[in-house]
């Protein structure tokens, strides 16, 4: 019985110890290399952040030239030498959505200034008015800012 007893303060002490990480990731970042890198560090800070036993909610917020790698025809629209990197980058948030559960958010403003129509627009990905609105709705609900730029 005491072994019981015991086993259960340690695993409801390890229950109230964990931490729920709360984050937006904020991306306007033109350079297709350093975007593909963001998201890849995305994906390990989530993985990190499980492994020590705790939990992530995480959004991604997407506008200005960080829009390209949402679109299923990105390479009519990206530069010859950018194409590697932006198709691993949207691999990186495919992942994201479905095995990190993370809200991919792309502003429709952007869409429209970088030529990108909205059906042409990743399935999973939410479509917003203006992604700056959803940024101050996640700080507001405590979420942490990660801004690349």
């Amino acid at each position: 019985m005491f072994i019981k007893l015991m086993l259960f303060l340690f695993m409801l002490s390890s229950l109230v110890h964990a931490n729920e990480y709360k984050v937006v990731f904020d991306c306007s970042a033109k350079d297709a290399r350093f975007v593909m890198g963001r998201m890849i560090l995305i994906e390990r800070t989530i993985k990190m952040i499980k492994e020590q036993g705790n939990t992530a909610l995480v959004a991604l917020t997407l506008h200005g030239g960080c829009v390209a790698m949402v679109s299923k025809n990105y390479d009519e629209i990206v530069a010859d030498e950018d194409m590697d990197y932006i198709q691993k980058a949207q691999e990186s948030i495919t992942r994201l959505k479905k095995e990190k559960n993370v809200e991919v958010v792309v502003c429709a403003m952007s869409l429209n200034a970088n030529t990108i129509d909205e059906d042409d627009v990743l399935p999973f990905i939410k479509i917003t008015p203006n992604s700056f609105i959803d940024t101050i709705g996640y700080q507001n609900d405590g979420y942490a800012l990660m801004s690349f730029k």
